[in-house]
């Protein structure tokens, strides 16, 4: 009996390394379930972001929505309704030129946006672009584009377009350089991120806190 321990012993000792790692992850234990998550995390990291990045040409293939700036509280007639004296006025945008962008119903805070390069975009697109180097805040800001010649965007959500002297963080969205665009918005995935926002959300002020108020 104890040679037939010993036996067992000796064949658990030569069992496969891999096979006793994939064996610890199946196991319900909390030690386990660190293992794997730092697991996945590298593996988004490391090997799907650079894979994401090859396939579409963006050096931000994956973007998570963090503010209300294109957010739309109501049905796109309404919205427009509501927002038309901008675009007509200052833009010459029309009601049907509107209707044909993509992401005509903006975008809401905690959508994950699949990117595409952003050569060649186009008024109308919504894009990823880094803040001019005067800005305070560095974080990559996405709007959609209302004039191709300056380059110039606009938050859908936002009462007029980012300025220097109109907005706390310095960020001027009225003449973006070809070398600040990072991505092109292409393929929208409703609230997923809210999976990144919810840890970070009790860290920002009062009224910019979870989700957008109509």
């Amino acid at each position: 009996m104890h040679q037939e321990h010993h036996k067992h012993h000796i064949s658990h000792k030569k069992e496969n390394p891999i096979k006793r790692f994939w064996h610890f992850l199946s196991e319900d234990t909390w030690q386990a379930w660190i293992v794997s998550l730092v697991i996945i995390i590298i593996c988004i990291k490391f090997i799907l972001f650079p894979l994401l990045s090859l396939i579409t040409g963006s050096s931000l293939p994956l973007v998570v929505v963090e503010s209300c700036s294109m957010y739309h509280s109501t049905e796109f007639e309404s919205w427009w309704n509501s927002n038309e004296g901008w675009y007509k006025d200052y833009k010459n945008i029309s009601k049907k030129e509107f209707k044909d962008y993509h992401f005509k119903n903006g975008l809401n805070k905690g959508d994950i946006i699949l990117t595409l390069s952003p050569k060649n975009v186009k008024k109308g697109d919504i894009v990823i672009f880094n803040p001019n180097a005067e800005a305070k805040s560095k974080y990559p800001i996405i709007h959609r584009i209302v004039s191709e010649n300056p380059l110039e965007t606009k938050g859908d959500n936002n009462n007029d377009q980012l300025r220097g002297y109109n907005n706390l963080a310095n960020v001027d969205e009225t003449n973006i350089q070809e070398s600040q665009l990072v991505s092109r918005a292409a393929v929208r995935i409703p609230y997923l991120g809210w999976a990144k926002l919810i840890f970070f959300e009790p860290m920002k002020p009062a009224d910019q806190r979870w989700a957008c108020k109509p």
